[in-house]
């Protein structure tokens, strides 16, 4: 079966680890991507996070030194930031049905949803929700992956950084978020990186995909 245009795009991306800095990611594809983050799908529609697009380069120095010396947070142009909500709230669920009511108009069975929502999300304790709302940014993460693959874009997901001390950095506590994953933008520094030589390696098919007819 011949690669559609999207898988061949996927086989392109790789986990960049060396950006060439004299080579940004234009506004325009940063757009893009930062788009498809907001399209994404997310549980009962919350959006339980909020994204930071980092350019500033003294920010994204004092983030690359607690993110184990990662390059590709300087090196690249943009870093995105996924932060989730600390915790579910009333009015954090409240702020989502308003936005539907308006947007939608009034739906009788909106405000009941919402409502049974809360009911099941408020009484839990607050690593749980945490651990829920940074389960959506996940979802988020891959499209803007994806997108960034579409635009022939380099990324790199990083989970190897001190949440707290980014947190700290962005002055995230204060408004009740927590830093869950970066991912920085750039264009690939091709003589630069071991990486980029190497065969991609999956799992075959027959190996992760059981079908149940």
């Amino acid at each position: 079966m011949a690669n559609t245009p999207l898988i061949d795009r996927l086989n392109w991306r790789y986990a960049t680890k060396k950006m060439d800095p004299s080579k940004p990611v234009s506004e325009d594809k940063v757009a893009q991507i930062v788009e498809a983050i907001q399209l994404a799908p997310t549980s009962s529609g919350t959006q339980p996070f909020e994204l930071l697009v980092i350019t500033n380069p003294e920010v994204r120095a004092d983030i690359r030194k607690v993110a184990w010396d990662q390059s590709p947070i300087t090196d690249g142009s943009h870093l995105l930031v996924f932060a989730a909500w600390d915790n579910y709230t009333a009015e954090r669920i409240d702020a989502v049905t308003a936005q539907m009511t308006e947007e939608r108009g009034k739906i009788p069975t909106l405000d009941a949803y919402y409502e049974n929502l809360k009911s099941i999300y408020l009484p839990r304790d607050a690593s749980v929700n945490f651990d829920h709302a940074a389960r959506q940014a996940y979802i988020a993460l891959g499209l803007a992956m994806v997108a960034a693959a579409e635009l022939e874009v380099d990324c790199t997901p990083m989970e190897g950084f001190d949440p707290a001390k980014v947190d700290e950095i962005l002055g995230l506590k204060e408004l009740g978020l927590r830093s869950v994953v970066i991912l920085p933008l750039g264009h690939r520094q091709a003589d630069g990186d071991w990486l980029l030589p190497m065969k991609k390696v999956r799992k075959p098919l027959s190996e992760m995909v059981t079908r149940i007819d």
